[in-house]
């Protein structure tokens, strides 16, 4: 857990892609070519069409090849490969590669203006994206660090264009990030003793303000509202608002899928849920670009539950055997690994075979723990589930 609060750490940074109003001088923001490309291009990207995204950030990064607005948008594409599958590490050099260019290019800038609003929009950008992955890598520190230095870059872009609600966005996630997060994290109070105040409600209002005003940077925060609404408010009904919200402009997104479903499921939703997931299974099945196995093993999972949840064990247990096939077990993210054995042991001592049940808790014990599933374990060894 504190892996993911170091992360929210890291967030803070994205002031918006890019403004309607004119910005400085020299800015790429003033060319629209630029505006059209980015607009286009973010849609095909949320729509996970990385090719056709790609193809127009290179339109832009062949009209200003010095510039870090190229190597970002090259990274940015590389993210959405990352993000539906995170303990897929094969596209991270790429990334940081893409990104440290940014950065030097945004370092030459500065060198020769340091008030060059490109510049300082791009490096903390690049900085708050690398924090994020390095985060999810258990890189804390670093991960931290490049949050705190994003600080200065997002905070005085949004100083200079306080009326401009894309650039909204990155303060108010700042806002309520520094509140939420050493509430949730109490161990990471003297780490926020470095950055300044929040203001909960305000950084809710921000982004709410983006998602209703905003141009280029809408669908990032609608997703960051979501997850706000889902993990720090527990908050069903605006959780469901703003994925409603992703889907309906982006039903090829495979991550946005996921989420929605994870949200009927967290509540017990499971006439809701049940059809998601097996939509998700069947899109991965097709080979539908985005629906790769960790997606897969996680709707696996959810299918098993929303079974077991109408006390159909029998009908879970294809699913949960499922799960542990090498395509999906090497891909899924160790939580489902873990709980899907738990479960396939509750499955079986409901159904009163016992000695298999035993089988299944002791192999969830071999692997990581989550969510006290270990404990679970334990305990059902020692009684019987359902007894």
């Amino acid at each position: 857990m504190i892996r993911l609060a170091i992360g929210w750490l890291a967030v803070v940074f994205l002031p918006g892609f890019v403004s309607v109003r004119a910005q400085p001088a020299g800015s790429i923001f003033d060319d629209p070519v630029v505006q059209a490309e980015v607009s286009e291009g973010l849609d095909r990207l949320y729509s996970m069409e990385f090719e056709a995204a790609a193809r127009r950030f290179e339109h832009i990064a062949r009209r200003y090849p010095e510039h870090p607005g190229g190597p970002f948008l090259e990274a940015l594409n590389v993210w959405w490969k990352i993000l539906p599958d995170l303990s897929d590490e094969t596209h991270d050099a790429a990334f940081y590669a893409a990104m440290e260019e940014v950065i030097e290019r945004s370092d030459r800038l500065l060198k020769q203006d340091p008030d060059a609003f490109d510049a300082m929009f791009f490096k903390g950008a690049a900085l708050g994206f690398r924090g994020r992955l390095r985060s999810n890598r258990g890189e804390w520190l670093k991960a931290a660090r490049d949050g705190l230095r994003a600080m200065d870059y997002v905070l005085d872009v949004v100083k200079r264009e306080p009326d401009v609600a894309d650039y909204a966005f990155g303060k108010g996630m700042y806002d309520y990030y520094a509140v939420a997060i050493p509430e949730k994290y109490p161990l990471l109070k003297p780490l926020m003793l470095f950055f300044p105040d929040g203001d909960r409600e305000r950084g809710i209002e921000a982004l709410q303000r983006t998602v209703r005003d905003g141009r280029f940077i809408r669908t990032e925060a609608a997703y960051f509202l979501l997850q706000i609404y889902y993990l720090f408010e527990n908050d069903f009904e605006h959780s469901v608002q703003y994925a409603t919200w992703l889907r309906e402009r982006y039903p090829r997104n495979a991550f946005f899928h996921t989420i929605e479903g994870r949200i009927y499921a967290r509540w017990g939703r499971w006439e809701q849920a049940a059809p998601i997931f097996e939509e998700i299974y069947a899109r991965h099945t097709a080979g539908q670009t985005g629906y790769n196995a960790s997606l897969a093993g996680q709707a696996l999972f959810f299918m098993a539950r929303g079974r077991m949840a109408y006390g159909e064990y029998e009908a879970a247990l294809p699913y949960l055997d499922a799960l542990q096939e090498p395509a999906i077990r090497g891909a899924v993210d160790y939580p489902f690994v873990t709980m899907g054995r738990l479960y396939a042991g509750m499955a079986h001592d409901a159904l009163g075979r016992r000695n298999r049940a035993v089988a299944f808790y002791r192999e969830a014990l071999t692997t990581k723990d989550w969510s006290n599933a270990h404990e679970r374990a334990r305990q059902y060894l020692e009684m019987p589930y359902g007894q």
